[in-house]
């Protein structure tokens, strides 16, 4: 049957096509799993422009996607001492450890989906050991070369990180995503251009309906409603952060299916148990 439908695709419109390629992508389910919270975050560090004494707690998330037989996470967390100590956290169970909350082990997480090398969403790609990696191009390009030489940036990267990131590469266990629009599994897809880092990517999950995953590209809501930038890799990104984020919206045509990277909001506008939110 599935050879008969991609044949087909041969044939029909783009239109019929799309509506093809969709019913062979697995309808996939996508939780948002709090492994950690860190208190008294400054707001003006999260939305540009924000109150400077403003603060606000914060949720760490990875997000776990299942369907068509894999076990997917959209960023891996953390789990380096160091980190510990420069930023307290609350709370704090070792991703891994709560990726078994809901109920899969980590050694049958098939693929790490990395939104960018800041430490706390790459630093827990160690913790699962039989995971392909997935990181955009030029994101494994810079912050394992040019970040490093003179006048580089690598604020917020951790380079025992980097050392993974190309130990996999040597393994065979790592992807590397060339540009926007990608996709990598079926009815996953990879978009660039907020960008965070020097080539930070989001994903879109496709089905009925389909989500937007940001993960720092959009740290809150509030960016959304206040259409103001994140962090950004530099000054000049700052429009193009807003414009991505306006495009996240349009492509699944609410802010409802936008879901921001460490916004604690979401674990009350999704059905929630313990450190589990079920978006669908």
């Amino acid at each position: 049957m599935k050879r008969f439908l991609l044949g087909l695709c041969l044939i029909l419109s783009p239109a019929l096509t799309a509506r093809l390629l969709a019913a062979l992508s697995p309808e996939y389910s996508i939780e948002a799993i709090r492994y950690a919270s860190s208190p008294g975050f400054p707001v003006s560090s999260l939305v540009i422009g924000a109150p400077k004494d403003e603060k606000v707690d914060i949720a760490m998330v990875v997000w776990l996607i299942r369907g068509g037989g894999r076990n997917i996470l959209f960023d891996s967390g953390f789990h380096r001492e160091s980190w510990l100590k420069e930023f307290p956290m609350n709370d704090f169970l070792r991703p891994d450890e709560a990726v078994k909350l809901a109920g899969v082990k980590p050694e049958e997480i098939t693929d790490i989906v990395i939104s960018h090398a800041h430490w706390d969403h790459l630093g827990g790609i160690d913790l699962f050991p039989k995971a392909m990696v997935w990181i955009q191009k030029e994101e494994f390009r810079y912050y394992t070369g040019e970040a490093w030489q003179a006048g580089g940036q690598h604020g917020g990267i951790d380079a025992q990180d980097v050392k993974e990131l190309v130990r996999l590469n040597i393994e065979g266990r790592l992807r590397l995503v060339d540009g926007d629009n990608v996709e990598l599994l079926p009815g996953i897809r990879a978009h660039t251009g907020a960008r965070h880092t020097y080539a930070s990517q989001y994903l879109r999950v496709e089905g009925r309906p389909s989500f937007v995953l940001a993960s720092d590209n959009c740290y809150l809501y509030r960016n959304l409603a206040e259409h103001k930038a994140s962090a950004t890799f530099s000054e000049a990104d700052g429009p193009a952060n807003i414009n991505n984020q306006a495009r996240m919206i349009e492509m699944d045509g609410s802010v409802d299916r936008v879901i921001p990277g460490h916004d604690a909001l979401q674990f009350q506008k999704f059905p929630t148990q313990g450190r589990i939110a079920r978006i669908k």
